[in-house]
């Protein structure tokens, strides 16, 4: 898996973000967000702006065709599925990922399905991770799709700190309209501490 790996992490490099955040998770867990990140970034250069909207459903077909199959039958050779394989249980999940990404860039719902689907895919994620408070991951992940929101919400554990971080800096975002690097960095590495 070392050497998958490496060339998963050669062929999709996560943004600085998506690093940060995955500091703060166990190691345990960091495949399994590793391998949601790396999906996400990958659906996102399908899906990109300025593409023709039939060049990102046929990109995008080919992922749907993979999560609609059992893991065994993928392709080999391909790092990021050898990695979601793990996800077999839950790989529904970013089935509806891949839809989302379509419906993002080529329908006219302003983002809600890929919204939804990014909450389904932490809840799943959580299941994987035998996270049991489903309902504070569902809400952390609302938290972060549509970070206007911004309510309290309890302390999520440590399997699931890389939600807390993207939540947390999401709502700072949306609450000053911007970026603020430092203070962003200072409080991005709080949440990971803390889980709030």
């Amino acid at each position: 898996m070392d050497e998958q790996l490496k060339s998963l992490q050669n062929a999709v490099p996560l943004d600085p973000l998506q690093r940060f955040a995955l500091a703060y998770c166990p190691a345990r867990a960091r495949d399994h967000w590793r391998g949601l990140f790396a999906l996400e970034t990958r659906l996102a250069d399908a899906a990109r702006a300025g593409r023709e909207p039939i060049a990102v459903q046929m990109r995008l077909a080919w992922w749907r065709d993979r999560f609609a199959s059992p893991a065994r039958t993928w392709p080999a050779g391909e790092p990021l599925l050898a990695l979601l394989e793990a996800w077999e249980r839950e790989r529904a999940a970013l089935g509806l990922l891949v839809d989302g990404w379509e419906a993002a860039s080529v329908g006219e719902d302003g983002g809600a399905e890929l919204r939804a689907a990014r909450v389904e895919a932490m809840v799943a994620l959580a299941r994987l991770l035998d996270c049991e408070d489903e309902d504070a991951v569902r809400a952390a992940a609302k938290g972060w799709t549509e970070p206007g929101r911004g309510e309290a919400l309890p302390v999520l554990p440590r399997v699931m700190r890389p939600l807390a971080v993207l939540r947390g800096l999401a709502v700072r975002e949306a609450r000053a309209g911007k970026r603020r690097p430092f203070g962003d960095l200072f409080a991005g590495m709080r949440i990971g501490l803390t889980g709030r």
